[in-house]
């Protein structure tokens, strides 16, 4: 494994927490979450690793029965995976019983029809993974030192990572609404003389609350966090990591070493391999070229597919010493 050269984001007094890895995929980011995350916790931190991908290898690869909660995983590691459907439902399930508080009672069964679709609706989903990635950012530093994100393929990842702003901003708008309603309620309320004892709006609480969240957790991803593309040498993921790039510099989320997974070997003896290897090499040459600026960690072909700890600590023992973005 070689490392290049190039700076990592700096932080500057602010310790990374939040571990990011991302990519196309099939091109090995879980595989490369798990052993950073292994070798975050061999050093003594308490790590979680956080899957977000649908696919959910994480349990294959450490051969562990995970839920939706923190499990148990080895000395110093915990790790989770989500289920975004469930999320969504959970989440909507949320906002029915909020809003049970705030409407009447003759709107209920068309918000019910309303919200049943909601949970199909295109961004949905996403809104809930990022309303549960928050609540997972708030359980640092105080249970874990440490959070390892192996994340959905880059697209979905991409707009995870932007809906801080967006919602933020949509969630101000809407509490700012919904306190003008409450004012002019109570305005026609007094007008007509009816004395009500003021009761605590679940609704715009619930709104502030996840406003707040949204605010801290941005600045947290760009203070505290890194984001690691992981990519091989080939077309399709190098110009895929170059627009991932681009994107997290519009986004002021810091990206850290570039992962180049899956390097094969040289080998004389057979003409396929010494033709792909020539392949691999004017690619490997692009990508020093186009990502100068970024440190980039070459990670050689495994003969055999990892799985089980014994091959993830293998490979961790192959990384940077050093946490990656420090």
């Amino acid at each position: 494994m070689a490392a290049g050269h190039g700076d990592d984001h700096a932080h500057g007094d602010l310790p990374t927490r939040f571990y990011l890895f991302g990519g196309k995929g099939g091109v090995g980011k879980t595989t490369l979450a798990a052993a950073n995350a292994l070798r975050l916790a061999a050093q003594g931190q308490r790590t979680l690793l956080v899957s977000t991908d649908p696919a959910h290898s994480v349990s294959d690869l450490l051969e562990s029965k995970l839920t939706d909660e923190p499990t148990p995983a080895g000395d110093n590691l915990w790790a989770m995976e989500i289920d975004p459907q469930a999320d969504a439902e959970a989440y909507v399930a949320g906002i029915r019983e909020d809003a049970r508080t705030a409407v009447s009672k003759a709107v209920l069964p068309a918000l019910d029809r309303h919200l049943k679709l909601a949970v199909q609706a295109p961004g949905t989903a996403e809104s809930a993974l990022f309303d549960r990635f928050t609540h997972i950012m708030t359980w640092c530093p105080d249970r874990f030192d440490a959070v390892v994100f192996d994340t959905a393929p880059s697209g979905h990842t991409l707009r995870l990572l932007t809906l801080p702003s967006m919602l933020g901003a949509w969630v101000e708008g809407l509490a700012g609404q919904r306190q003008k309603v409450n004012k002019l309620q109570g305005m026609w309320r007094n007008m007509a003389g009816v004395q009500e004892p003021e009761r605590e709006d679940r609704v715009l609480a619930r709104l502030r609350q996840r406003a707040e969240r949204f605010a801290t957790a941005r600045q947290r991803l760009h203070g505290e966090a890194v984001f690691h593309p992981v990519m091989l040498a080939e077309r399709l993921p190098i110009e895929e990591t170059a627009r991932v790039i681009e994107q997290l510099r519009d986004t002021h989320i810091p990206v850290g070493a570039i992962y180049v997974n899956r390097l094969w070997p040289a080998d004389t003896s057979s003409a396929f391999v010494t033709e792909r290897v020539a392949q691999q090499d004017e690619y490997l040459a692009e990508i020093h070229t186009r990502f100068a600026a970024h440190r980039r960690i070459e990670v050689a072909q495994s003969a055999r597919d990892i799985v089980g700890r014994d091959q993830l600590r293998a490979l961790a023992a192959r990384l940077p010493s050093e946490p990656p973005g420090h």
